[in-house]
C-alpha cells in the first residue's frame, strides 16, 4: 500500500483537463454577465404582470360590491341611482388624477 500511495503524486493537468476548466469558466461569465440580467429581467415582468391583473380583479371585485351594498342598503329598487354615484365617484376621481398630471417637458 505504501508504494501505490508514493507512486500517486499530484501530477499536472493535460490537454483535456485545462480545455474543459477553461469551458467551464467560460460557460460561467456567459451566465453571470447575459443570461442572469434576462433571467431577472423575466421575473421582474412576470412578477409585475402578476401583480397589475391581482391588482385588476381586486378593484373590480371591490367596484361590484358597491354596487351590490348601494343596490341592497342605499337605493332598494332604483338601480339606476347606484351606478350614477359609482359613475360620479369614477368621473371625480379620474379628473382628480388629470388635474395631477405634469406635461411632458416638467416631468425630466
Amino acid at each position: 500500500m505504501t508504494e501505490a500511495s508514493e507512486q500517486r503524486e499530484p501530477r499536472e493537468p493535460d490537454l483535456v483537463d485545462r480545455l474543459l476548466a477553461a469551458v467551464d469558466h467560460l460557460l460561467d461569465v456567459v451566465h453571470d454577465k447575459v443570461l442572469r440580467p434576462i433571467i431577472m429581467a423575466a421575473r421582474a415582468l412576470a412578477y409585475g404582470l402578476v401583480i397589475v391583473l391581482a391588482a385588476v380583479v381586486f378593484v373590480v371585485v371591490l367596484v361590484i360590491g358597491f354596487i351590490r351594498l348601494l343596490n341592497i342598503y342605499a337605493f332598494n329598487g332604483h338601480e339606476w341611482l347606484s351606478y350614477a354615484v359609482v359613475g360620479a365617484a369614477s368621473l371625480i376621481f379620474g379628473l382628480v388624477i388629470w388635474r395631477r398630471r405634469r406635461p411632458l417637458k416638467l416631468r425630466k
